[in-house]
């Protein structure tokens, strides 16, 4: 990992977007997602909205079992990023301690099928805890959380 939190976004952006079900199952693409995510000591950013806001990327467990039949798979590239004082919402409501970074990412997708191929745009705003958050490892971030429903993106 790194202790660039903006490189860190970019990358688990790209990773939460990314997946093909020629070479992975569900629970494979899960826990690459899940390794990514640091659990907080006080609980506040449970597993529960991990799975939550993955869904919200418009797969789950049923979809992916249909479209392996298909041989799907979706690319996420980077397109741009926007951090913290970037973002009005962030400006309005500050990070509540030093080291926890918010970045917005927005990534080209393509969705692709053995048949049928759709490109769009998508954010993620993706949550870092880096030095010296308390909550942090000393030499690096790690992403806490990230948003993907429309309702919750950080612009």
């Amino acid at each position: 990992m790194t202790a660039d939190y903006r490189a860190l976004a970019s990358a688990a952006a790209v990773a939460i977007y990314s997946w093909d079900t020629r070479s992975s199952s569900y629970s494979d693409v899960y826990a690459r997602i899940r390794n990514w995510w640091a659990v907080l000591p006080d609980g506040s950013n449970p597993l529960a909205v991990l799975v939550q806001e993955f869904e919200a990327t418009g797969i789950n467990a049923g979809s992916f079992a249909s479209l392996a039949g298909q041989g799907a798979y979706r690319v996420a590239t980077f397109e741009s990023m926007a951090c913290d004082n970037e973002l009005v919402k962030v400006r309005e409501r500050p990070a509540p301690w030093e080291g926890l970074h918010v970045c917005t990412v927005r990534l080209k997708v393509v969705d692709q099928t053995v048949s049928s191929s759709n490109s769009y745009t998508a954010p993620v705003s993706v949550m870092a805890n880096c030095p010296p958050a308390a909550t942090a490892p000393p030499d690096r971030c790690q992403m806490v959380g990230f948003y993907a429903s429309t309702s919750r993106i950080v612009y």
